[in-house]
């Protein structure tokens, strides 16, 4: 059987205008930053086509370390997405703390990415996140 094939993980860090996203390589040991998509009215067709493509079993959504009741908090929008995903996905979603990685991930693309312009991409720090709430996933489970 292909690798390729194989089910994989994918994770998200949720954002009211971008969802970054993230993959599993397909024996599950690294995350690998993949897309950011935007948080539009295409949004759960784009996902469709990812799961399907990519054979996702499971799904780990960031979500921050704070309480709902916060008025700043994504916290209520990201409980409300994940109902979403429950609604149009037949597929295991799990909750994941993202403290932090929007500032783990920011300080790898300054190491990674040469180029200024391109490190201003909002997009980039959105997947890099999603693929530090992956690795964190999948050091716990391996």
């Amino acid at each position: 059987m292909n690798d390729e094939n194989l089910p994989r993980i994918m994770s998200m860090d949720f954002g009211l205008k971008r969802i970054g996203i993230a993959l599993s390589d397909p024996l599950k040991k690294f995350a690998f930053p993949y897309i950011t998509i935007p948080n539009d009215a295409r949004l759960f067709e784009n996902l469709k086509k990812i799961i399907e493509e990519k054979n996702v079993e499971k799904i780990i959504l960031g979500i921050p370390d704070e309480s709902p009741g916060s008025e700043k908090s994504v916290y209520n929008n990201i409980l409300e997405f994940k109902k979403n995903l429950m609604h149009h996905f037949n597929i295991e979603i799990i909750l994941w703390n993202e403290t932090h990685t929007s500032k783990i991930a920011e300080r790898r693309i300054i190491q990674t990415v040469k180029s200024r312009k391109k490190r201003q991409d909002k997009g980039l720090i959105d997947m890099h996140s999603a693929a530090i709430i992956l690795s964190e996933f999948l050091d716990s489970i391996n």
